[in-house]
């Protein structure tokens, strides 16, 4: 097989309700290219008018908002009756912010600076409780990744990845074709808000490609000088 492939049940309508715009800006180009359909509001007032609006599979709710908190927010869409599931991002990270949360009617709580990888585990997460699409595996030409099991082979042996790799060679298989710049896998891999060099994703390359491509004779992790890297097939 050469190509890779993903089965999605079907696409995740998700309001992002973040007021900081980098955040919100990455947090809706990273859920569309998962295949999502992602909605972005600024403060919490206009959360909640859109949330009252329109139906939502999921809502990502930052806590510290303009105009509405989102603690706020929150309680007023439970009492409204609205029960779509909340994940809530926050920087506060003590155990009286979590309870609040929690209680204000979130049904799950991820503390900033975050990884990518883990919040999409989350959503994955609260999709059990509903209808919200779960990739199921990724294939490219004889490199196999499963998300449910977080098993790892190529040509039928098993590769042992570390977190770190696993979720460097996910983000990579994603997007198998293309080419993924340092950028984006230093703030998908590591974090947005995490300080990070350059030279620590080289690093990381480099343990990936003695996993997945040192023992085969077909390469699939390709450097793009200056832009990033690809998992691809080798130019003819």
């Amino acid at each position: 097989m050469h190509a890779s492939t993903v089965h999605y049940l079907r696409s995740v309508q998700i309001l992002v309700v973040e007021d900081e715009k980098r955040m919100a800006a990455l947090l809706e180009q990273g859920l569309s290219e998962e295949g999502h359909q992602a909605v972005v509001a600024r403060d919490g007032q206009e959360g909640l008018s859109i949330a009252q609006s329109f139906p939502f599979d999921l809502i990502i709710l930052d806590v510290t908002l303009p105009r509405m908190d989102g603690l706020t927010m929150a309680r007023r869409l439970r009492e409204a009756a609205n029960r779509t599931p909340v994940l809530m991002l926050t920087a506060r990270d003590s155990i009286g912010d979590v309870v609040k949360g929690l209680d204000s009617g979130a049904d799950d709580y991820l503390t900033k600076p975050f990884s990518f990888e883990v919040l999409l585990a989350r959503v994955r997460a609260l999709g059990r409780r509903g209808p919200i699409a779960q990739p199921v595996c990724y294939q490219f030409a004889d490199l196999r990744l499963d998300t449910s099991t977080r098993e790892v082979t190529r040509n039928g042996h098993v590769l042992h990845l570390t977190p770190r790799e696993h979720s460097l060679l996910e983000l990579l298989i994603r997007n198998a074709g293309r080419v993924v710049s340092r950028d984006r896998i230093l703030n998908t891999v590591w974090g947005f808000d995490t300080d990070v060099a350059e030279n620590t994703v080289e690093a990381f390359v480099r343990l990936l490609r003695n996993k997945v491509d040192l023992p085969f004779d077909l390469k699939l992790i390709h450097t793009i000088r200056g832009v990033g890297y690809s998992l691809r097939l080798p130019s003819t």
